[in-house]
């Protein structure tokens, strides 16, 4: 694509965009404002407001304790599957739980107890701070001594891989990597990284809270076994949204949850005193869920359903690229890094642009000039694409306006 830095160039793009409806399907309240934050949470789709609102007056306040069986139970296998469809795995294999770190926790305690005596997780320094604090409280939990060896990034932005590959040995029960990771949004090649795992019989969990909604990605194709996601970024399911949990049908009734509780239960409404778990994956949930919060993701999964991922990923890729033109055209000059890949195939759905004073630009964008971006220390200013509403124009007019800062 031969890109220009002028305002025309922006227009024709939009001009030409398959994708440009969906823009319409979400609350803009603001359209002088530039939102460019949906990599931590996702604008409000207008079909989730009359969602509410029946949930909320019918649901709750005429179908009242029935909800639970019109529908309210079998809510997180029912979006689980909807979003199954996204990543490349079966409706049975994926439910909606609690929060990522919940969740995390759960299947990265039950990976390391089934792959005793292995003493040694593997992870990376890009990895997300609280997986980061999952897996060492995993660690203390543990009945066996079990270590963290956290594999160092050769320059802050791309993923270790070869040095991956040397650590993950006979003695790792579990290799815990984010698929796109939070700051340079630098992806791994999620087959690849699976197969240095099981080529040394360790179990590999991914979180896919960055990818959903935005990377494609094919967990059969890959052989994974586990990953976890939020739902509030590019899925656009509300602040603190519930997470989901996939976990590959062969293991389900091999791993254990170490939360156990009654939504876990087999017979729930049995009530009996003794923990016997349900089969399949819904035995790792545990308590009784948010319904509220769960519905709420739907409306988003069904937008990103209809959008396509194919058609989603190639505008992600074409809008990153255009920014990362202007960052050359117009950052670059002003001392601008860029921290993220600049291969489009090891790059996810944001850009992160360096600069010494990085936060204090980013407070004057926000504070002065109405873009809102996402700030990472020690330098990064985030700049997430969601490519069902994120416009070229935005892209256009953002980057001018950090040039004006």
């Amino acid at each position: 694509m031969n890109f220009r830095a002028d305002i025309d160039f922006a227009k024709e793009m939009d001009n030409q965009d398959e994708l440009v409806s969906f823009r319409e399907q979400f609350v803009i309240d603001d359209p002088a404002l530039i939102y460019l934050d949906g990599n931590s949470l996702g604008r409000l789709p207008k079909a989730t407001i009359p969602l509410m609102q029946e949930l909320v007056e019918r649901q709750w306040g005429q179908t009242l304790i029935n909800g639970w069986h019109e529908g309210w139970l079998g809510l997180q296998e029912r979006i689980g599957a909807k979003i199954a469809r996204l990543i490349g795995a079966d409706g049975g294999e994926v439910i909606i739980g609690d929060a990522t770190s919940v969740n995390l926790f759960k299947l990265a305690w039950t990976a390391v107890a089934h792959n005793a005596p292995r003493s040694k997780i593997v992870t990376d320094d890009l990895n997300f701070p609280s997986d980061l604090y999952i897996l060492q409280g995993v660690a203390r939990l543990a009945e066996r001594p079990l270590r963290i060896q956290v594999i160092p990034s050769p320059d802050g932005i791309h993923g270790p891989v070869e040095q991956l590959a040397a650590a993950i040995d006979e003695d790792t029960a579990l290799v815990a990597l984010s698929h796109t990771v939070f700051k340079s949004a630098y992806t791994y090649d999620m087959t690849a990284v699976t197969q240095l795992a099981h080529n040394a019989g360790a179990i590999m969990l991914w979180d896919m809270s960055h990818s959903l909604g935005s990377v494609p990605a094919d967990v059969h194709a890959a052989n994974a076994d586990m990953a976890v996601g939020c739902t509030y970024k590019y899925v656009n399911g509300g602040p603190g949204s519930p997470a989901f949990m996939y976990v590959r049908r062969d293991w389900q009734d091999k791993l254990h949850n170490p939360i156990t509780g009654w939504m876990g239960q087999h017979h729930m409404f049995d009530f009996d005193l003794t923990y016997e778990p349900e089969p399949g994956l819904r035995h790792f949930l545990t308590g009784t869920p948010p319904i509220l919060s769960i519905a709420a993701i739907e409306p988003g999964v069904d937008l990103l359903l209809a959008a396509g991922m194919d058609k989603l990923r190639a505008k992600s890729i074409l809008q990153t690229e255009y920014l990362i033109y202007l960052w050359q055209e117009w950052l670059k000059p002003l001392g601008f890094s860029l921290n993220s890949p600049r291969a489009a195939a090891r790059r996810g759905s944001h850009v992160s642009l360096g600069h010494p004073d990085g936060a204090r630009i980013a407070q004057i964008l926000i504070e002065e000039k109405q873009v809102i971006p996402d700030f990472r220390q020690p330098d990064n200013i985030r700049l997430g694409i969601a490519p069902l509403y994120t416009s070229f124009m935005d892209i256009f007019e953002a980057i001018g306006r950090i040039r004006d800062a």
